[in-house]
């Protein structure tokens, strides 16, 4: 059975561990595919808001998430971590 892994890598050095996380995990051999949603400060920037309205719901579609680190000095903490 293959799991679906949600992957939100993130801002600042997010895109970069996460990277790693994932080929630590694919050298284990499991059967999991990947999938990158593109939420984070840069989708902020281009339309107001750190994932779409519907983030949740599409986020219960998957077996789990991997979220990287979140943040950026362009985006006030309440907002990035709301």
């Amino acid at each position: 059975m293959t799991h679906r892994i949600a992957v939100i890598a993130g801002d600042g050095a997010g895109p970069e561990v996460v990277a790693e996380a994932r080929r630590a995990v694919d050298a284990l051999g499991l059967d999991l595919s990947w999938h990158d949603l593109p939420w984070g400060t840069a989708h902020y920037h281009e339309h107001g808001t750190m994932m779409p309205a519907d983030a949740l719901d599409t986020v219960r579609g998957f077996d789990a998430v991997l979220l990287g680190a979140v943040g950026d000095p362009s985006v006030p903490d309440h907002v990035t971590l709301w």
